[in-house]
Parts: structure tokens; C-alpha cells; sequence
């Protein structure tokens, strides 16, 4: 399917009402951004990429430029893929191509957030792409009353992409050694259970348990759903304050459960 799809950067009004459409229908019940807002964003240091198939939209990325604390950064805002087209590699091909955009534009850095019990975002976000976190925000949006983000606090991760970095140029997802730290979890009725008193260790490399499919969780137990986003809040919170960073998401082929691994900040070579 891939090798079907045009990845191009996407400049008038008429593409902007075509990105619209999508997002709309991608997350229906949330509302669109408008395209008086992303038009004006792409005429004035933003960014937006959108995938083809045959003429149709079935992907895109839109950010805009941010600036805080004297630098100046692209706020990725927003990346979507219709439903259809998941799984097939666009995410990674509209990032790289926002990557190469955004350094024609004199970019050195892009942020963006998502949720971080979501792993396949988190696996696209961290492992491939090469993107850090060492930020947590709380109920980032609110509490949503429709969509996927039905009934929790929207907590998110706000991604750091250094763009001209050795760390980003190895590529490669960053690997754990075997004496890594482990955050206990044990299986519960509906789904895995954090455990313990969620104390924080001290240690090179620490791995935090998240859900493979927190969506089904959330469907069919909302209670360990929300047990799920405080606990990590918690855990995460903590440990980005005393100097870590989520550098990948480390997939398990058994079990219910993925991993975040997280160093120290000061060992990356950004």
C-alpha cells in the first residue's frame, strides 16, 4: 500500500478544507482545526505534510511555530491517518518528511504530546523516530465528553525531536541491558495491574509498564483504565523530576504489557 502513497507539503486553501475533512473524520466529535487558523499557521513558519492515495488524503501532520524561554521550535500540533490506511507506515514517512521540511525552514527542534498509555504512538514516537520525553502534563486537553478520549484526563507526553542530533541520526530504538529496573505489575481480572507503592528507584535504566491495548481496557473495565493514567501519572511525574527520560517504548510480543525505558537525561547525546 505504501508504495502507492505521495507524501507532499501541503500549502492552499482547498488542501487545508481536505485536511479538515480528515481530522474530522478521524476523530469525530472533537471538531476540526480551522482552516482559516491552518492556512494562516503554513503562511507564516508552519507546517503541514499530507499523504496521497490516488488523488484521496489519508494522512497528514500540521504544526506551527512555537517559541518559549528564547527558542524557537515547530509545535507539531496534530498527525492523522484515516483508519483504512494504519499500520502501513505513514506516520513514520509524514514525520521524516516533516523532519526534512522543518530543517529547510531553519527548525533544529519539534515538539508535539500524545498519550502515552496509547504504545502504538508511543513505539512510532520514541523507537523509531528517535523523539525523548522528559515532560508530563496533566488533563492536557480536559476531560473530553466524546471520542476515543471519552472519561479520563487527557494526560500526554510533550515529545522533544532534535532533529540535527546524534542521538536521532543512530536511528535504531535504544535497547535495555538485562539488569534494567522493572516497575512490578501482576494480572488482574480485566487487564494487568500496577503493583506496589509506586516508589521510584534509583538505577541507570528503568522500565515502566504500560497496556498493549489500553483502548480495550477503557471498554471494557474504566475503572483500571483510570487506575492506569493516575498511577503512571504518578510514576512518570516523578521520574522525569529526578532526571529521566523516556527514550523508547520496548514492545512484548507475550504478555499484556509494553515497557518505557527511561535513562538519565544528562547520558543522551543531544
Amino acid at each position: 500500500m505504501t508504495s502507492t502513497i505521495d507524501i507532499r507539503v501541503l500549502t492552499t486553501i482547498e488542501e487545508m478544507n481536505e485536511m479538515q475533512q480528515l481530522e474530522n473524520a478521524i476523530w469525530s466529535g472533537e471538531g476540526g482545526i480551522p482552516v482559516h487558523q491552518t492556512i494562516t499557521a503554513v503562511r507564516n513558519g508552519g507546517l503541514a505534510i499530507g499523504a496521497y492515495d490516488q488523488g484521496q488524503l489519508v494522512g497528514f501532520s500540521y504544526g506551527f511555530p512555537g517559541f518559549k524561554d528564547g527558542k524557537v521550535y515547530l509545535c507539531s500540533h496534530n498527525m492523522g491517518i484515516h483508519p483504512e490506511y494504519r499500520d502501513a507506515g505513514i506516520g513514520a514517512s509524514l514525520k521524516n518528511k516533516q523532519k526534512e521540511e522543518a530543517a529547510k525552514l531553519g527548525y533544529d527542534m519539534l515538539t508535539w504530546t500524545y498519550d502515552p498509555l496509547e504504545t502504538r504512538n508511543g513505539y512510532l514516537n520514541l523507537s523509531k523516530l528517535r523523539a525523548i520525553c522528559s515532560i508530563y502534563v496533566e488533563n492536557s486537553y480536559g476531560i473530553f465528553e466524546e471520542g476515543i478520549n471519552k472519561g479520563l484526563p487527557t494526560d500526554r507526553f510533550k515529545v522533544e525531536w532534535w532533529i540535527h542530533s546524534r542521538h536521532v541520526a543512530e536511528r535504531k530504538p535504544v535497547s535495555f541491558k538485562e539488569g534494567a529496573e522493572r516497575i512490578p505489575w501482576k494480572h488482574g481480572q480485566t487487564g494487568p495491574v500496577l503493583v506496589g507503592d509506586l516508589s521510584v528507584p534509583e538505577a541507570d535504566e528503568i522500565l515502566v509498564p504500560v497496556p498493549k491495548a489500553f483502548q480495550s481496557i477503557k471498554l471494557e473495565d474504566m475503572e483500571l483504565a483510570m487506575d492506569w493514567r493516575m498511577k503512571t501519572r504518578e510514576l512518570f511525574t516523578k521520574l522525569f523530576g529526578q532526571g529521566y527520560t523516556a527514550v523508547s517504548l520496548v514492545r512484548s510480543e507475550e504478555g499484556p504489557v509494553h515497557h518505557y525505558l527511561l535513562v538519565k537525561r544528562s547520558e543522551l547525546d543531544l
